[in-house]
């Protein structure tokens, strides 16, 4: 019995990008004393499965006994069983996927139209843990605007708190209308505002005012996963 349960907490683990009983207690929602109870008694609740099929899509068996298919709702499940089980992202080459499962957005969020952007989940993907963040925001990149440095359909992550523009970095910004876009900033002293410069110069470049930083900067750009 104990056997099965090590084998089935570690399947847990590794498809919630977990490591710590810290990390998955806060997957489970759940106090930390009841993994430690659970351990105890070599036997894992219920309730845990429907928490994991309901937020990660996973496969009771599969997490119970490993048959597959690991995931019951593959819109949620991003990571292949054969993945999982190498401990190993295969679009990422040797990135570890123990990590940490965060959720990916569209660029276009929740409402084009508003004049501030919300972020509205399409996805989800795992990241190293040290790619984490508590201010973290992750889009999935739909415009070909920042090739060859950034890909369509690459990973960006974006630290939401760092909004104050710093002059050749890129950020993460909102055009109303439009979605957010992902842009290489200047600085245009003579008119008092910021020049938003994509890679590629095809892509027209475009404006943001001084003021107009905290109103819709999403953020810095601090990593991008993408394939070679």
């Amino acid at each position: 019995m104990s056997k099965w349960f090590d084998e089935s907490l570690e399947r847990i683990k590794k498809a919630t990008g977990t490591r710590t009983q810290v990390q998955l207690a806060e997957i489970l929602n759940i106090r930390q004393s009841s993994i430690s109870d659970a351990k105890r008694r070599s036997s894992i609740p219920a309730e845990w499965y429907i928490k994991l099929y309901r937020t990660h899509g996973l496969n009771p068996e599969w997490l119970s006994d490993g048959i597959e298919p690991v995931y019951l709702k593959p819109g949620k499940g991003k990571i292949a069983a054969d993945t999982i089980l190498s401990e190993t992202t295969a679009q990422y080459g040797q990135v570890q996927s123990r990590g940490r499962i965060v959720p990916v957005s569209s660029m276009a969020g929740e409402d084009v139209s508003s004049q501030t952007w919300m972020p509205q989940q399409v996805s989800e993907l795992n990241i190293p843990e040290t790619f984490y963040r508590s201010s973290l925001v992750v889009l999935r990149v739909e415009g070909s605007s920042m090739e060859p440095a950034i890909r369509r359909d690459a990973f960006a992550g974006i630290d939401d708190t760092q909004k104050r523009l710093m002059a050749g970095d890129i950020y993460a910004i909102y055009v109303p209308h439009q979605g957010v876009v992902i842009r290489r900033v200047f600085f245009d002293p003579e008119n008092s505002r910021f020049i938003l410069r994509p890679e590629d110069s095809q892509h027209p470049e475009q404006y943001i005012a001084v003021e107009d930083q905290d109103k819709f900067v999403v953020g810095r750009v601090v990593w991008v996963m993408q394939e070679l």
